[in-house]
């Protein structure tokens, strides 16, 4: 690479020192680093899994889970976002929300439904890699509406994770993993996926984050306090009851939707008919 040529992957011209080489800046880095420890971690409950620690293996999950969704804010704030970086956070997608999710609740419980089980923990991992590629191919849509990028189109993969392991979390609280709570679990597990795979719109509150009413601060930071302790402190009941909420606002954010595109349609209809009433 000459010094004129830009980095492929990280799409800027790299400083040289003479024999030393080229060297890329630690703000592309330090993103890349978060996410190759996201996939340690998810690797790592695996692991835990199938030596039957399994809270610890949840944990790690979750763990995993966090890591992957701040890499990409954290590549953003310093300015370090990359074509590598982003090639990166998408298979670390496929193993910390598809492949270690599924496999934490194949050997905690999924196993007793045998082939079925294994079936249902399958169709899961696929459908999160289609889920995930087709985010992807989305991202380079033009033309939409501005308000569409409010929405998701199907559960999104990190909700998805926090979902199927649903069974894991009332298993830790008591309920009994037994062979005809397994098949349930199964038929749970599929039903997840094709909530992944569906067109539903999913509200994503990336409206919400970019700003915020000043008498509102006060009560998020709040809630944030309250929520994470409750998290700290009761763990598998906060996070039953997190799924829980995350089913009740889906027909909410179907519903809105339906609002927006209600309110398209009018507005394109009044231009119409605005233009057909304009004096040739």
């Amino acid at each position: 690479m000459t010094e004129t040529e830009v980095d492929p992957l990280f799409d800027e011209k790299p400083q040289t020192t003479g024999p030393v080489g080229r060297r890329i800046p630690m703000r592309y880095l330090a993103p890349n680093v978060i996410t190759v420890l996201a996939i340690c971690a998810g690797l790592t409950g695996i692991r835990l899994a199938f030596e039957n620690r399994y809270e610890l293996a949840v944990s790690m999950v979750l763990l995993a889970a966090f890591l992957d969704g701040i890499d990409g804010r954290i590549a953003r704030m310093m300015k370090g976002s990359t074509k590598f970086g982003a090639q990166m956070d998408s298979l670390a997608d496929i193993v910390n929300f598809g492949v270690a999710p599924a496999l934490v609740l194949y050997a905690y419980m999924l196993d007793q439904a045998r082939s079925f089980g294994w079936i249902a923990a399958l169709l899961y991992c696929i459908a999160c890699c289609l889920r995930l590629a087709r985010f992807n191919v989305m991202l380079d849509v033009v033309g939409k509406p501005l308000w569409q990028n409010n929405f998701f189109t199907g559960v999104p993969a990190p909700a998805g994770a926090m979902l199927v392991m649903l069974p894991v979390y009332l298993g830790f609280l008591g309920l009994a993993p037994t062979r005809a709570i397994a098949f349930a679990a199964a038929a749970y597990t599929v039903g997840v996926a094709v909530l992944m795979i569906s067109r539903l719109p999913v509200y994503s509150g990336k409206a919400a984050g970019t700003r915020l009413r000043s008498d509102w601060v006060m009560p998020t930071f709040l809630f944030i306090v309250v929520y994470v302790a409750f998290l700290m402190s009761y763990t598998w009941q906060t996070l039953t009851l997190t799924a829980i909420a995350f089913f009740i606002s889906l027909p909410f954010s179907a519903r809105a939707w339906k609002r927006y595109e209600a309110a398209d349609r009018t507005a394109l209809a009044e231009a119409e008919s605005a233009g057909s009433e304009t004096p040739s």
